[in-house]
C-alpha cells in the first residue's frame, strides 16, 4: 500500500515538472521566435506584397471584363431639350479629336520630363510646411485627430514627441497619356493588344476612343526623412480599472517611396448636377518602405520589438491601399473656371469681392465732390450737408489761425501758419 502512494505521489510530481517544463519551453519559444525573431528582408516583403496587390488588381480587373462582356449596355435616347438659338452648340469632342488638335500620338509619343511641374510641386510643398511650423497647426491637428472619439479604451493619451516634415521634395518623371475606359481600364487591356492599327483600321481605332478618357501616368521617386513619434500607455482595465500600465513609444519613418501615380478627369454631367472631377490612384507597382523604432516598458524597457514593427508596417500598408491604390482612388470635385467678379483680385481692391472696391471708390468721389464745392450742395437743396462741410472747413481755417504779435507779419502768397518774427 504504501508502495502503490509512493508511486502514485512520484507520477503526480513527475506531470507537475514536466507541465511546468513545457510551459516554460512554449513561453521560451514564443519569445524567441515571435518576438525577438529576425524579420524577413525589405525585398522579400516587398516582393510577397506586390504579388498581392497585383492579384487583387488582376481579380478585380477580370472581374470587370466579365460584367462587360456579360452586360451587353444599350445607349439611352437623350431627352430632347429646346435650346435657344443664340448660343451655338460646338461639335461633340471626342477623345480621338482632342488627341488630332493637340497632335498628340498616344503610340507613337515620348514619355515626357516634369522639370518645371516639379519646381510648382516644390514650391507648394515648402509653403505647406512652413504654414504647418505657423502656431504649431499640425502639431495641434494630428494631436486632436489622434485623440479623437475612435482611440480605443486600451490606450491613455497619444502625444507627439517627434514631427519632421522632410526636406527633399517628390521627384515625377516618364509621364505618358493613354486612353482608358469609364472603369479606369487602359484600351489596350480592354481590348487584347495595342490600340493601332495598320491600313483601313482608322475606323475601329475611332471607334476604340469613343467614350474613353485620358489618363496621365508618371513615375513618382522620393527619398526622404518623414518622422513620427508617438508616446501612449496600454492600459490594464481588468479585473477593476487601471490595474496596470504599460508604456509604449513608437517612432515611424517613411524612408523611400517610389511608384506610378495616374491622373485623369472626369467630365461634368448637367443632367445629374455632377462638377467637373480629378480622380488620382496609385498603380499596384509601388513601394513604400518605413524605419520603426519601437520601446516598450518603463523600467525593463524592449527596445525596436521586430513584431511590432511588422504589424505597424503592414497596417500602414493596408491604409494606403484601401484609400490610394487601385481599384481604389481619391475624387476631387473642381470648381467652374469660368470667370467670375467674385473671383476677382487685383491692385487697389479693399475687399474680397468685386462690390466693395466699387462701392469704395464711389464713395471717395462723391466726399472728394463734396468738399470741393460746397456752394452748389448748398444750392441743389443740400443744406444740412452744405452746412456741415463749411462748418469743417471754418475749423481747417481757424485751426492754422494764431494771433500775431507786433513784432510778426506773414510773407504775401506763404502758407498759413508760416509766419516769420523779426527780433529788434
Amino acid at each position: 500500500m504504501a508502495d502503490f502512494f509512493y508511486l502514485s505521489s512520484l507520477s503526480f510530481v513527475q506531470g507537475l515538472v514536466v507541465g511546468q517544463l513545457s510551459v516554460v519551453l512554449l513561453i521560451a519559444a514564443f519569445i524567441r521566435f515571435f518576438i525577438f525573431g529576425d524579420p524577413p528582408s525589405p525585398e522579400v516583403t516587398a516582393s510577397i506584397r506586390a504579388t498581392e496587390r497585383r492579384s487583387r488588381t488582376l481579380a478585380h480587373r477580370q472581374s470587370l471584363l466579365s460584367l462587360t462582356t456579360s452586360n451587353t449596355r444599350q445607349p439611352q435616347p437623350a431627352l430632347s431639350k429646346k435650346k435657344p438659338s443664340v448660343l451655338r452648340n460646338p461639335q461633340t469632342l471626342t477623345i480621338g479629336s482632342i488627341l488630332n488638335k493637340t497632335y498628340y500620338n498616344v503610340d507613337s509619343h515620348q514619355p515626357e520630363s516634369l522639370d518645371w511641374f516639379n519646381v510648382l510641386v516644390a514650391q507648394t510643398i515648402a509653403q505647406f510646411r512652413s504654414d504647418a511650423q505657423h502656431d504649431d497647426a499640425i502639431l495641434n491637428s494630428l494631436t486632436s485627430a489622434l485623440n479623437g472619439t475612435s482611440r480605443p479604451d486600451f490606450l491613455g493619451e497619444i502625444k507627439v514627441t517627434e514631427l519632421t516634415l522632410g526636406e527633399d521634395f517628390p521627384i515625377l518623371s516618364n509621364c505618358r497619356i493613354i486612353p482608358v475606359d469609364e472603369d479606369g481600364l487602359s484600351l489596350e487591356i480592354r481590348n487584347g493588344g495595342g490600340i493601332s492599327g495598320q491600313g483601313g483600321a482608322a475606323e475601329a481605332r475611332a471607334k476604340m476612343l469613343e467614350g474613353s478618357r485620358l489618363q496621365a501616368r508618371m513615375d513618382v521617386d522620393l527619398s526622404d526623412m518623414i518622422t513620427l513619434a508617438l508616446e501612449t500607455k496600454i492600459l490594464l482595465n481588468y479585473p477593476k480599472r487601471l490595474t496596470a500600465v504599460l508604456p509604449v513609444a513608437l517612432a515611424v519613418t517613411v524612408v523611400r517611396f517610389s511608384g506610378t501615380l495616374s491622373i485623369s478627369f472626369v467630365p461634368s454631367n448637367p443632367s445629374q448636377s455632377t462638377p467637373t472631377r480629378m480622380t488620382f490612384s496609385f498603380l499596384d507597382d509601388y513601394r513604400l518602405d518605413f524605419s520603426i523604432r519601437s520601446l516598450v516598458g518603463s523600467r525593463s524597457r524592449l527596445q525596436d520589438v521586430p513584431k511590432i514593427a511588422q504589424l505597424v508596417e503592414s497596417r500602414l500598408h493596408r491604409w494606403f491601399d484601401e484609400r490610394a491604390v487601385e481599384p481604389r482612388f481619391q475624387e476631387i470635385a473642381l470648381p467652374s473656371l469660368w470667370p467670375r467678379m467674385r473671383n476677382t483680385r487685383g491692385a487697389g481692391d479693399e475687399g474680397l469681392d468685386g462690390s466693395s472696391s466699387a462701392g469704395v471708390s464711389m464713395g471717395k468721389g462723391k466726399d472728394r465732390e463734396a468738399l470741393n464745392d460746397p456752394r452748389e450742395e448748398a444750392e441743389t437743396g443740400s443744406t444740412a450737408v452744405g452746412a456741415n462741410i463749411r462748418s469743417e472747413l471754418n475749423h481747417d481755417i481757424l485751426r492754422y489761425r494764431r494771433t500775431r504779435g507786433r513784432d510778426s507779419f506773414s510773407m504775401p502768397g506763404s502758407l498759413p501758419g508760416m509766419d516769420l518774427d523779426l527780433q529788434t
